[in-house]
């Protein structure tokens, strides 16, 4: 604590003076030789390999090379004298000058004769380095100010390069007297001119007050920087703020991190006086009070961001059974069963976000352009389908993680900020969620809820993995080497199958950048129910008795260091015949795509371009990657193919009705639309309406173009009465359910027509004239079709107001036949209208593969 409240002047009175020989000095001079013995002393190695003078050769190679610094082990300098690292630790700002005025005789002695015109000595500049485990923001007390301490942390802004003077000069303006070569404290702190004047002149009046100003011609300056450190994410108590910590950097340990870089920081807790908090200084903090900030000595920087801090820490028993389980046949499964083993289902899903967090292989091509090789996944669909849980399982998973959502985030807090010092007023950048996940991953939720500007804004992130700012005369590019998983809802909430891409608000642009695409709906299943809710009881029961219940086959902190060991130590390629494959599956895709997109005659929001291509690749190596691989095989090109289409191929497919069985034109998803709006306008949900009221609105406003009652059943489907009993009221539930079809008489082929007798034939299908019943026939078309209370009917078509027994072609009795290929389809129009679609096979046309007298929903 010496020095806490110094206004900030080295020296009081003796401006200039020489000092005096005391006890103190004879002491630093004394551990000023005993440095200078460690540097030059201190060798490496044995009698049998030979010695090495591990830094007196590195300081005599460093200034040939024009570097004027040296690092130091601080392990070194203990095994040499306990002693000098134990006041290096305790008072490093009065003994790291002394090691420095040391290192610089031993260059002056190592580098001699130096050449013509390099005669003049340079100031050497010492790092210290430590291998002792580093201590967080929230550990530092008072009890450490103006000790050695080792920080980790994320840089999230740096300043610009600027000089600060280490010695001065300064002048008195009345008098002219100077005094020169005033050193100037090391740090952020400042020098306090002197208030007078104490030159004595006869017959000059004194010097007025506050007389001397400094001359800048005749100041020494070193350039600084200052950095904010932001502590680790995990290091983060649940439910507080990360805490920040201002950091002082000179002349070589200038420019070597960029906001995102994750450091360690060895320095000098250091204490400096409050700036005032308004122009005119109201508010003043009180006299004894300082902020904080630590004067940097070294750094270690992760330079690849990609955990190798976590692989380094791997010792080789871990690293013996990484590669024992990366050996393992069923690794993938193992993996995969690992994901959030809390959350049911989703295995296809879980598969895809092993691939994900382990990464493909980056690659720098000779042109200098580079391909990511982070995997980017968009989980889109219907809420409750635990999409959340997986992105915070994601978060504690991944080596580097950062979680956001979408709603409270903007442009600026993703990418980057430009923002002005409060000190010096100055511009400065601070980089936000994308580039603090450099190297991990970056889980954004509510992905939906961001407004269009802000998604615009990660584009480049997603793409190039760079984010370029030009503000504020700072123009710069920084790293965003990260993956993006993201989840978002439906614009109606649900995924609506009738709207088709109407669910999916998002433009091309950005969706071609997920390599995959989940559309996750919440299915009605009974059995799947029934799993469903046996787990999440039993997930409850044994959340209270067993805390490894919900266990995975491998636990948390294994899967997080495999994971960062996989992403350090492997980088795969595809091999020749995986290679091939994939060109020959990727055309397939293309030609399939483009037929899709002509028969529904519109482009597809979910586009399938060579961005695809290459996201199969990285996912390929993500698989190789996991079982430490050189090479992706044809198997893992298989399975990537496979998980492509499961994710993105079928959702570009939902994005039009195409994939609803009875729906294969734009023309019938209009004309639902339009009987949906006519219902709904005409009839109440929960209304009591008669059945014969509603075929005889619809004939009435549609004539023969109208509707046709075609079938009835009084057993309609299980899951429909589930879902949507409780809102039908009494009376709509005794009527026979409605199924109906759209289709205009002239366009049906009916090439079997024959003239049936009445007791055959049901006429008047507006009027429902009778209701025969007649024994089931093998013949009958409708025979299995139709699961009824009563016998089955034979059924006709009569439009209205025509006799049975004669008539056009399209006004006689028609009986389906079974060898008819008459394809009649189905809608059920009742509240919510136009739910569910499906589909009768007549004759031998049968709808999903399975026989003509199967029933097919």
């Amino acid at each position: 604590m010496s020095g806490f409240d110094d206004p900030g002047i080295f020296y009081s009175d003796s401006f200039g003076g020489d000092a005096q020989a005391d006890e103190g000095q004879a002491r630093k001079s004394q551990l000023q030789r005993r440095f200078k013995e460690f540097l030059r002393q201190y060798r490496v190695g044995t009698d049998r390999t030979g010695f090495t003078f591990k830094y007196r050769d590195e300081l005599k190679r460093h200034y040939n090379l024009g570097e004027y610094w040296i690092e130091v082990e601080m392990e070194d300098l203990a095994s040499f004298d306990e002693d000098l690292a134990d006041y290096l630790y305790k008072q490093p700002a009065e003994h790291l000058q002394l090691l420095e005025e040391a290192a610089k005789e031993v260059a002056d002695e190592v580098t001699r004769p130096r050449p013509s015109g390099e005669e003049v000595l340079q100031d050497i500049q010492v790092m210290l380095k430590s291998d002792a485990s580093p201590s967080s923001i929230r550990s530092l007390k008072s009890d450490m100010m103006s000790h050695l301490v080792k920080i980790p942390g994320i840089i999230i802004a740096a300043s610009a390069v600027r000089a600060k003077a280490t010695h001065i000069s300064i002048q008195c303006r009345s008098c002219r007297n100077t005094l020169t070569n005033i050193a100037m404290r090391p740090g952020l702190e400042g020098y306090a001119l002197p208030r007078k004047c104490n030159t004595d002149q006869a017959g000059r009046p004194k010097c007025p007050l506050d007389p001397y100003f400094i001359m800048p011609d005749k100041c020494k300056c070193v350039d600084f920087q200052t950095l904010k450190l932001q502590e680790l994410p995990d290091a983060v108590p649940h439910g507080e703020m990360p805490r920040h910590m201002q950091l002082y950097c000179d002349r070589y340990l200038c420019d070597k991190v960029v906001p995102g870089n994750r450091v360690t920081i060895m320095g000098i807790y250091s204490i400096k006086k409050f700036g005032l908090t308004s122009s005119r200084g109201r508010d003043r903090v009180g006299v004894g009070i300082r902020s904080s900030y630590i004067r940097v000595l070294g750094i270690q920087v992760d330079t690849d961001g990609s955990g190798r801090s976590f692989a380094g820490a791997v010792s080789p028993q871990e690293e013996e059974e990484f590669r024992r389980l990366a050996v393992l046949p069923n690794v993938y499964e193992v993996i995969s069963k690992s994901i959030a083993p809390s959350i049911f289902g989703g295995t296809d899903m879980k598969k895809a976000i092993a691939c994900l967090l382990f990464g493909g292989s980056r690659k720098r091509l000779p042109d200098g352009l580079t391909r990511r090789g982070d995997i980017n996944l968009l989980m889109l669909g219907d809420p409750g389908t635990a999409k959340s849980q997986l992105l915070k399982f994601v978060e504690k998973c991944s080596p580097i993680g950062v979680y956001t959502s979408g709603k409270g985030s903007s442009a600026a807090g993703l990418t980057a900020s430009v923002m002005r010092d409060p000190s010096s007023r100055n511009f400065i950048m601070e980089g936000g969620a994308m580039v603090l996940a450099d190297g991990g991953v970056v889980c954004i939720d509510e992905f939906d809820k961001m407004r269009e500007d802000d998604r615009v804004a990660i584009h480049e992130a997603m793409e190039q993995q760079t984010i370029s700012i030009a503000k504020a005369g700072i123009t710069t590019t920084l790293n965003s080497r990260c993956s993006v998983l993201a989840a978002a809802n439906s614009v109606f909430g649900r995924w609506d199958e009738t709207k088709g891409e109407d669910n999916i608000d998002f433009m091309p642009t950005i969706l071609s950048r997920f390599d995959m695409i989940f559309i996750v709906k919440d299915e009605h299943n009974e059995e799947r129910d029934v799993m469903l809710a046996k787990h999440v009881i039993t997930l409850h029961v044994s959340a209270l008795t067993q805390t490894q219940a919900v266990e995975g086959e491998i636990d948390l902190a294994k899967l997080k260091k495999f994971i960062a060991y996989c992403r350090a130590k492997c980088g795969p390629r595809l091999s020749a015949e995986a290679a091939e494959k994939l060109k020959n599956r990727y055309i397939i895709m293309r030609s399939g795509a483009r037929q899709h997109e002509r028969d529904s005659d519109r482009r597809s929001s979910i586009p399938i371009t060579v961005r695809q291509l290459e996201a199969i690749v990285r996912i390929a190596e993500a698989l190789s990657k996991m079982k430490l691989q050189p090479f992706a095989t044809e198997a893992d090109v298989e399975e990537a193919l496979r998980l492509f289409q499961v994710s993105t191929l079928d959702a570009a497919l939902s994005g039009t009705l195409s994939g609803v069985e009875g729906f294969t034109s734009q023309e019938d998803q209009e004309m639902l639309s339009r009987i949906e709006k006519q219902l709904k306008r005409r009839f109440a949900i929960g209304s009591q309406v008669s059945e014969h009221s509603i075929i005889k609105d619809f004939t009435k406003q549609n004539g023969d173009n109208g509707i046709r009652l075609l079938g009835l059943s009084r057993e309609l489907d299980e899951g429909f009465w589930k879902e949507h009993g409780p809102r039908l009221s009494s009376g709509v539930e005794r009527l026979l359910p409605l199924w109906v079809t759209l289709f205009h008489l002239s366009e049906l082929e009916f090439p079997n027509l024959q003239n049936r007798g009445k007791e055959n034939c049901l006429p008047g299908l507006l009027g429902l004239n009778e209701i025969v019943p007649r024994k089931p026939s093998q013949e009958d078309p409708l025979q299995g079709h139709t699961p009824l209370s009563f016998p089955p009917l034979s059924l006709s078509l009569s439009p209205p107001g025509t006799d049975s027994r004669g008539g056009s072609a399209v006004s006689k009795w028609v009986r389906a036949c079974p060898d008819s290929p008459a394809r009649l389809r189905l809608v059920s129009m009742l509240p919510p209208f136009c739910h569910r679609m499906a589909t009768f096979g007549v004759g031998p046309f049968t709808p999903t593969g399975k026989s003509s007298r199967g029933h097919s929903h």
